[in-house]
């Protein structure tokens, strides 16, 4: 059946929308936003609502296989929209479109676009081919869609300035693509390929124009983010590139706080961890994932550390400066994990009390080689580890924001409220929420506020203190 009678059907009352609903972590988000840049530099605009669009795309994500069912479940229903939207041009990118690719047209095959974690810069280009072919009236059958996740040399050059919203002062920096490290239950190699950095120089100059826009603070974004130039760039004066990075990046004018994830244990060296005693602009916040405090699960995931050596790291941490905070991601119900060694990553919980964890169940990936070792843990037994650790996990959380109240802490004030947005919010250097009452003029301000009260998750400023 025909797509239209006539390539007049698909005159477009203003240049063609789009719309791009992403999946995953924080790169993810980045990912998105280079795409949507460089749409809107060829004259796409852009559109919050999906049935507006002339184009969807979805950003994915595979850690876990149940953000994959997602992403696949909604192509399958955004395939309702082509009975009213002929025209429609429906993509995946990222991390899912790397790992399956072409196979993808088999399991959605009314997809138009499968573009990977190195074509990000392509996207714009492929969009704007997929309308012309419709603008020209191809019927159905004749579809050719674009499937590009090969390999591209020099892809993390391609990452460039971002667009900001009104009154942001937040912002994250990608340095880096890719991933050597090969833990067992990760599928990130496959879907973002080696490592391979941007210079400094161009990261620098990113992050000068951030904040010459009135951006406050900058969180840069890796896989392994503390792994950063190991390969490219030469250590100098005895300090690793990504302690280079930091300087930098510390040293640019407008730039109040520096933030960094995700970060491996390994690359927590001494040059890094005397960063945080030599640079006031980084921030007294350290994401470290921990995933087990059992040695053998440690080893079967590949981890590269001991339960032991990890608490050294988390103690030396927050020696580094006062009011340092640690938070971590931990896996439970890995192949072969007993109840001892459950006991074990429960034990190391309570005795280095992190101030918040991300906890996962173990989630099989295809072409990982946990997904192949025995002694698969039954999902019952996850879901009761994964509750029992979280009420671990939420008690130390609240113990730490109880322990602030009736303190004055320093907060940039990101905007209104998520949940009342009569209030305002923000972050602590330490990057726990407060929520305050204020004013127009505190939005984007760095300022102190007393906290008078916690929750289990948030904290709550005294307006008194804003006068």
């Amino acid at each position: 059946m025909p797509l239209a009678a006539s390539a007049a059907e698909f005159h477009f009352s203003a240049m063609p929308s789009v719309h791009i609903k992403t999946y995953g972590c924080q790169m993810n988000e980045r990912d998105s936003d280079q795409v949507a840049r460089m749409l809107v530099e060829k004259g796409f605009t852009m559109v919050a609502d999906e049935t507006e669009a002339d184009v969807i795309l979805l950003n994915t994500c595979s850690v876990r296989d149940m953000a994959e069912q997602k992403a696949i479940g909604k192509m399958g229903m955004l395939r309702k929209l082509r009975k009213a939207r002929p025209h429609l041009v429906l993509g995946y990118l990222g991390c899912m479109a790397q790992a399956r690719g072409g196979d993808l047209l088999e399991t959605s095959p009314h997809v138009d676009l499968v573009a990977g974690t190195q074509k990000f810069h392509r996207v714009a280009d492929h969009v704007q081919a997929l309308l012309e072919a419709r603008m020209h009236a191809l019927i159905d059958d004749e579809r050719r869609p674009i499937v590009d996740v090969a390999e591209e040399e020099g892809s993390q050059s391609e990452i460039r300035d971002q667009n900001l919203e009104q009154g942001q002062v937040t912002a994250f920096v990608s340095i880096m693509q890719g991933c050597n490290m090969h833990c067992a239950f990760c599928i990130v190699p496959r879907t973002r390929g080696g490592e391979r950095a941007r210079p400094i120089s161009d990261i620098v100059e990113e992050v000068r124009s951030l904040a010459g826009r009135g951006v406050k603070e900058v969180t840069l974004l890796g896989q392994i983010v503390n792994l950063y130039g190991r390969h490219e760039f030469p250590k100098v004066d005895g300090k690793s590139p990504f302690v280079q990075l930091l300087e930098a990046v510390c040293a640019v004018d407008g730039i109040h706080r520096v933030r960094f994830t995700s970060p491996h244990p390994i690359g927590y060296r001494d040059d890094l961890i005397d960063a945080f005693r030599r640079l006031p602009e980084l921030v007294e916040h350290v994401h470290l994932p921990l995933q087990s405090g059992s040695d053998r699960i440690l080893k079967a995931m590949r981890r590269g550390y001991t339960a032991e050596k990890f608490r050294l790291l988390a103690g030396k941490i927050r020696d580094a400066r006062p009011g340092m905070a640690i938070t971590t991601d931990i896996i439970v119900g890995f192949p072969g994990e007993s109840d001892e060694d459950y006991a074990a990553t429960k034990n190391l919980c309570e005795a280095l009390s992190f101030d918040n964890a991300f906890v996962f169940r173990y989630s099989p990936r295809s072409l990982t080689p946990a997904a192949d070792l025995p002694g698969q843990v039954s999902e019952e037994v996850k879901e009761w580890r994964n509750k029992d650790l979280l009420e671990v996990v939420n008690r130390h959380t609240a113990d730490r924001l109880h322990a602030l109240v009736g303190s004055e802490v320093e907060i940039l004030c990101e905007g209104p409220s998520r949940h009342n947005p009569e209030r305002l919010t923000g972050r602590t250097r330490s990057n726990k929420i407060v929520v305050f009452e204020g004013a127009p003029r505190h939005l984007g301000a760095i300022m102190p506020v007393r906290i008078v009260r916690a929750s289990g998750s948030t904290l709550y400023g005294d307006p008194v203190v804003l006068d």
